[in-house]
């Protein structure tokens, strides 16, 4: 698969996965993994979160990042292992892209204070499709951190 091919894949399985295990490294090294819905732009990844979580403080500490997403009730059955490095915005336009009513449980709105958006810019993605295909992503770019 070249890497148009397998950056395509990659996007579908996106499409198809609402939801991924979002793992990060808390104080004493150990790795923490909670469920988060995953919005895309192609492979520009982005998570909805309050300012005032553990996650957001583990990511000031350390930016490198996983999310593993695919095999769950409703998805395409491929998988996606996903590196990346994070940083916490409250950049306008992400925020409104990312907005949705789902979000109103936990916001007042887009302009909430203490809504932020998590940018994860993959480093490395493994693929496995459901047939068994593979393939292996990585950035052409240096990420400096």
């Amino acid at each position: 698969m070249d890497r148009n091919e397998l950056e395509k894949a990659i996007i579908d399985t996106l499409d198809d996965n609402e939801f991924g295990s979002f793992g990060t490294i808390e104080g004493e090294k150990k790795p923490k993994v909670r469920y988060m819905a995953v919005y895309h732009e192609g492979l520009n990844i982005h998570l909805a979160t309050d300012r005032k979580t553990h996650k957001v403080e583990e990511l000031e500490a350390n930016p490198y990042v996983c999310l593993l997403l695919g095999f769950e009730a409703g998805g395409s059955k491929d998988l996606l292992e996903i590196e990346a490095t994070a940083v916490v915005t409250k950049d306008e336009t992400l925020r409104e892209k990312v907005w949705n009513k789902q979000l109103k449980k936990w916001f007042d709105g887009p302009d909430d204070p203490n809504y932020v958006i998590l940018d994860l810019a993959p480093t490395r993605i493994e693929y496995r499709s459901r047939h068994g295909k593979t393939g292996v992503w990585e950035s052409l770019e240096k990420i400096n951190v």
